[in-house]
């Protein structure tokens, strides 16, 4: 049963087991990314519902231009119609729409949606859809470090004054919270580069399901496990009390 007084504020999900669906129903590995599209419908809703503030989604990685041609060409047009289709119904439901990652080396239609998509919904106070795309956890750390680089040499900035905190405000998103719970499907047990400075202190669920099979009762008991869970955030039980 979810504890409604002890929801995560932001939770993270790395969308795995698209590709191991496809093969195990001899199926193109672009149909498993399309199957998976489902999935990210019924978490968003599920966390919508829920009042959930921030849902960011692990959608295209740094690392995936690695993958043979027509599969990237084929992600990154569903990618892009899919938000295009879904974009109505996500403002109905006062759902805000952004992206983190080096956007401006994906294809043009698939910048053009999402600049679109956070027009259109730049005004919304419900939930926050961030879909990190061509994105990558490292990447981000370098860039929030040339960001300060730059501000310490033109002198909006002095290096004694960078802290952890001053230094978050450099990353991608530094307006949501750093996740609470981490969610990962398909049983893997790693963290693959993502949001590596943000999840430094967040609780991570792995889950046997594969992604397209992700419906709104898996988020639901990934819920569950986190609330199970003490938060020390370093210190020690007594501490919190």
């Amino acid at each position: 049963m979810v504890d409604d007084q002890r929801l995560p504020r932001h939770i993270a999900v790395i969308m795995d087991g698209n590709g191991r669906w496809a093969e195990e129903r001899s199926l193109p590995r672009l149909a498993g990314h399309e199957a998976g599209t489902e999935s990210v419908r019924a978490a968003i809703e599920e966390c919508a519902e829920l009042g959930i503030e921030a849902l960011t989604l692990y959608t295209f990685s740094s690392e995936n231009w690695v993958r043979p041609p027509r599969e990237i060409e084929g992600l990154m047009r569903l990618i892009a119609e899919r938000l295009q289709v879904e974009l109505p119904e996500l403002h109905g439901k006062n759902v805000r729409v952004q992206a983190i990652g080096r956007l401006e080396t994906v294809p043009e239609l698939l910048q053009e949606t999402v600049a679109q998509a956070q027009r259109v919904t730049a005004n919304n106070d419900g939930l926050r859809l961030n879909l990190a795309i061509n994105y990558g956890g490292r990447a981000e750390i370098v860039d929030a470090a040339r960001r300060v680089a730059e501000a310490v040499a033109d002198g909006r900035l002095r290096g004694e004054d960078v802290s952890e905190e001053v230094f978050a405000g450099f990353l991608y998103a530094p307006e949501l919270p750093d996740p609470d719970l981490l969610i990962r499907t398909a049983g893997e047990a790693r963290v693959s580069n993502y949001l590596l400075w943000e999840i430094a202190y967040a609780e991570i669920v792995v889950l046997p399901t594969l992604w397209p099979d992700f419906r709104r009762e898996h988020l639901l008991q990934a819920v569950v496990e986190y609330q199970r869970r003490t938060r020390k955030f370093g210190g020690l039980q007594d501490d919190l009390l």
